[in-house]
C-alpha cells in the first residue's frame, strides 16, 4: 500500500502552473497519530442563539460582557443570546467598527466618529478631533486618525482634543489607515509604510517615533491588521509591489502568504482588498489568522505551520458549491466560547466543533492529494482508503462522499460515491475499488459537506505498477 499526503493538494490552471489546493472546510491539525503527522478535522461550525438590531460590525470582551455593534446599534450580547440596545453610534451599517477600552470607558469608532460608553453613550464632538478612522488606548490616552495626523484625547478629559498635540507619521506621504498597541508601543500603520511611537512625554504631541522601528511594508485597509503571535500581522505591500499577508515586529516584515495565497489575492481589486478584515483566533493549541475575503476566508495556522514546518492554510466559505463569504466574522471569546457575528444577517451565535453546519445550513467541504507518480510508468488503481474517525455523524443520517481523479490537474474524472456510515459506526471504512489507471500522473480528490463530520488521518493506495 502507497500513502497520499492528504493536508495539501495539487491542481494545475490554464497557465503551465502547478497550484496548491488548500482543504476547505477542514482543518488541517498536526498530530502524531502513530498512523500519520496529522490529520483533517471538520472545522468548527455556526450556531445562532439570538438576534440583534442590525448585521453585527464589531465586538469585544470588557468587563466579562460581550459588546458589539449591530447595524447603527450598541449592544450587548448576554451568555444566552440575549442582545440588549445600549444606544446608537451611526452607519453605515454595511462598515466595520473598532473598539478599545481605558480602565473606565470603552471606546467605539462607527462612522468616522469616536463615542464612549461609562454606563451611558456619549459622542466626543470636539471639532478638533477630526474624522476618526480608527481608536486605540495607550497610556492614559485614546490615540485616533484621520488618515493624515495622530491626535490624542487630553488625559485629564477623554472628551477633549488639543490641536497643539497632533503628531504624524512622515516618513512616506501615505495615509495613516490604521494604529494598533503592541507591547506599549503605538504602530501607525500607512499604506505603505509603518512606524512605531513610544511614549516620552511632553507639553505637546507625547510620542515619539523610533526610528530604527520602521517596517517598510504597509496595510491596505483599516481593518486589515492584528495582533499575532506577539506581532502585527497585515494584509498589504511595500511601494509599488503586489498584496501579501505579512508579520511585522523589530523593523521586519515576515512574508506568510505562499505563492498559492498571493495567486488568490490577484483575484480581488485593491478597493476589494481595503474592506477586509483580519483577526487572531488562539484555540486549542492552534494559532490561527483569519484573512475575511469577500468570497471566502482564508486562515493561517502559526502553531500549525511551525510543527510541520510548512506554512498551514486553509479555507473555509459558507457554500454548498462554490465559494461564497464565510458567515462567522468578529469572534469576541466570552463566556467560555467563541462569540460570532454574521456577516450578512442580524443572527448571533457562537462556534461549535460537534456539528459543521453554519447557522443551520448545509456546507461543503473538500480536499486534494499531491501528485501521484510512479517514475513516468504507468500504474493500475485497484484500492484507495481513506483511514478515517467515522460514527460522530447525525442522528439518523448516513451520508455520501464522493471521490474523482485527474490525470492532468484541469479535467476531472466522474464522482465516486460511497457512505460513511450511521451514528456509532465507529469502525466503518471509507474504501473505493477498482479505481481506474494513469498513464504518467494522477491527482485524487475527496468532497462531501457537513452531514458527513468526519476526520481524515491518512489516504492508503493499493497500485499496481505499470512498466512501458
Amino acid at each position: 500500500m502507497t500513502q497520499i499526503s492528504i493536508l495539501n493538494g495539487i491542481y494545475t490552471d490554464n497557465g503551465p502552473d502547478l497550484r496548491t489546493s488548500y482543504p476547505v472546510n477542514l482543518v488541517p491539525v498536526p498530530k502524531n497519530s502513530g498512523i500519520g503527522a496529522g490529520f483533517l478535522r471538520p472545522a468548527d461550525g455556526i450556531v445562532s442563539n439570538g438576534t440583534g438590531p442590525g448585521v453585527d460590525r464589531g465586538g469585544i470582551n470588557w468587563n466579562g460582557t460581550c459588546y458589539r455593534v449591530m447595524g447603527t446599534k450598541l449592544v450587548t450580547v448576554a451568555s444566552n443570546g440575549t442582545v440588549t440596545v445600549l444606544g446608537d453610534v451611526g452607519g453605515p451599517v454595511d462598515s466595520l467598527v473598532t473598539f478599545d477600552y481605558s480602565f473606565d470607558r470603552l471606546a467605539i469608532a462607527s462612522g468616522g466618529r469616536l463615542y464612549y460608553w461609562n454606563g451611558a453613550l456619549t459622542q466626543v464632538t470636539d471639532p478638533d478631533l477630526g474624522t476618526v478612522l480608527d481608536v486605540v488606548f495607550v497610556d492614559g490616552y485614546f490615540m485616533t486618525t484621520d488618515g493624515t495626523s495622530l491626535v490624542v484625547t487630553e488625559l485629564t478629559d477623554p472628551t477633549q482634543v488639543n490641536p497643539l498635540k497632533y503628531g504624524s507619521s512622515e516618513v512616506d506621504p501615505d495615509p495613516v489607515l490604521a494604529v494598533l498597541k503592541l507591547r506599549n508601543e503605538v504602530y501607525a500603520l500607512n499604506r505603505n509604510t509603518i512606524e512605531v511611537f513610544d511614549n516620552v512625554g511632553g507639553d505637546f504631541f507625547p510620542f515619539s517615533r523610533i526610528d530604527g522601528a520602521q517596517i517598510t511594508k504597509g496595510v491596505i485597509g483599516t481593518h486589515a491588521c492584528c495582533v499575532y503571535l506577539e506581532m502585527i500581522a497585515f494584509l498589504g505591500s511595500g511601494r509599488n509591489e503586489a498584496p501579501g499577508i505579512y508579520l511585522g515586529a523589530n523593523a521586519q516584515a515576515q512574508k506568510i502568504s505562499t505563492q498559492e495565497i498571493d495567486d488568490i489575492l490577484l483575484n480581488y481589486t485593491e478597493a476589494e482588498l481595503s474592506e477586509v478584515k483580519l483577526e487572531a483566533r488562539n484555540d486549542k493549541a492552534h494559532q490561527q489568522l483569519y484573512i475575511h475575503l469577500p468570497d471566502r476566508t482564508i486562515v493561517y495556522d502559526g502553531a500549525a505551520s511551525q510543527e510541520l514546518e510548512q506554512a498551514v492554510w486553509f479555507t473555509l466559505t459558507t457554500s454548498t458549491n462554490g465559494f461564497s463569504q464565510y458567515r462567522a466574522k468578529n469572534m469576541v471569546w466570552a463566556y467560555d466560547r467563541w462569540l460570532v457575528g454574521d456577516p450578512q444577517s442580524s443572527s448571533v451565535g457562537y462556534l461549535i466543533d460537534t456539528i459543521s453546519t453554519h447557522w443551520g445550513q448545509i456546507v461543503r467541504w473538500e480536499f486534494g492529494t499531491m501528485i501521484v507518480y510512479n517514475e513516468s510508468n504507468g500504474a493500475i488503481f485497484n484500492r484507495l482508503e481513506l483511514v478515517s474517525l467515522p460514527g460522530r455523524v447525525a442522528l439518523g443520517a448516513n451520508p455520501i462522499i464522493t471521490t474523482s481523479y485527474s490525470l492532468d490537474g484541469l479535467s476531472w474524472s466522474q464522482d465516486r460515491p460511497i457512505r460513511v456510515g450511521t451514528i456509532g459506526d465507529t469502525k466503518k471504512r471509507l474504501v473505493w475499488f477498482q479505481q481506474g489507471a494513469m498513464r504518467n500522473w494522477r491527482i485524487q480528490r475527496f468532497r462531501g459537506d457537513s452531514q458527513a463530520h468526519v476526520s481524515f488521518v491518512r489516504l492508503e493506495a493499493q497500485i499496481e505498477g505499470l512498466v512501458n
